[in-house]
């Protein structure tokens, strides 16, 4: 069996997910195009597309997802899920429809718009990453003074902005790893000194975790509501004593650090392998 992670970066976790290939599997790593070209029906294709740089947009190889899709591939994170991972404001939407707690999220398209939740808020880019252009406003000034800052953004002119009801930062979060329904990986992200934002490009380190019950099954939850097959998803303790679901990543990067009871990249592609392989043996649906 053939699964390719179509993606366009040898990132380390691209890299170690192809070394972990279950024995009588190969796992590749290809571009958009070189995947449409190379896989025939019956292959298995894991989309890795990430978020663009300039926070606009998800990475060249849509087109290519799709076209792999209806000719016969089994895509893993297909558009939709890369949408509903990718595009924070799917996100809030599918979260919401699948009644999983989610921050109240409203969209605004100009940056004068009046937002309609109150203060304090976090005010972000649709597609976002890296903690980039994400700010926290705690009065009904600091949210003008942030659309304003915005409002040069080229991102913000195409796609407005989200504006976000706070989950009060605790300077620390649990980022769980799901591949195919199972828990395979986690740690908890502590903010760097002075920060708030739990994001690693900003300095923040993995430390170690086992999350709690909770925590696992509404990551699983969360993850089956955007139909996606490998996906990060962040967390954070709600005041409730439950949890919220912050955001999803769909091209999410990890490393040794996230294992639990084993090698962490080894769970996510066997998952993926399993699951590929149940694809290839469902039985034909009856005809008449």
């Amino acid at each position: 069996m053939r699964i390719v992670l179509v993606a366009h970066r040898e990132s380390e976790t691209n890299l170690r997910l192809v070394e972990a290939a279950p024995r009588g599997v190969a796992f590749e790593l290809l571009s958009p195009t070189a995947a449409v070209r190379s896989l025939e029906p019956g292959d298995a294709a894991l989309a890795r597309l990430d978020v663009l740089p300039t926070v606009d947009g998800i990475e060249p190889g849509i087109l290519e997802i799709c076209r792999l899709a209806a000719e016969g591939v089994r895509v893993f994170n297909p558009l939709h899920a890369l949408l509903a991972t990718h595009d924070k404001l799917q996100t809030a939407r599918v979260l919401t429809a699948a009644g999983l707690p989610h921050p109240r999220t409203t969209h605004v398209v100009a940056p004068r718009a009046a937002a309609e939740l109150e203060p304090p808020v976090v005010v972000k880019p649709r597609f976002g990453s890296w903690g980039r252009d994400v700010l926290l406003c705690q009065d009904e000034a600091q949210v003008r003074a942030a659309l304003e800052e915005l409002s040069t953004r080229p991102w913000l002119r195409r796609q407005g902005v989200l504006v976000q009801e706070l989950v009060p930062p605790l300077g620390h979060d649990l980022r769980i790893v799901v591949a195919a329904g199972q828990v395979v990986g986690a740690v908890r992200r502590l903010s760097a000194p002075g920060e708030w934002r739990t994001n690693v490009a900003l300095g923040a380190t993995r430390l170690p975790a086992d999350p709690p019950r909770a925590a696992r099954e509404l990551a699983l939850a969360a993850a089956a509501a955007a139909e996606t097959d490998l996906v990060g998803l962040d967390l954070m303790p709600a005041s409730d004593g439950g949890w919220v679901v912050i955001e999803m990543n769909g091209a999410v990067e990890f490393t040794d650090a996230y294992s639990l009871d084993r090698n962490v990249f080894s769970a996510a592609a066997e998952a993926l392998a399993d699951a590929a392989a149940a694809t290839r043996t469902e039985p034909l649906a009856a005809v008449g």
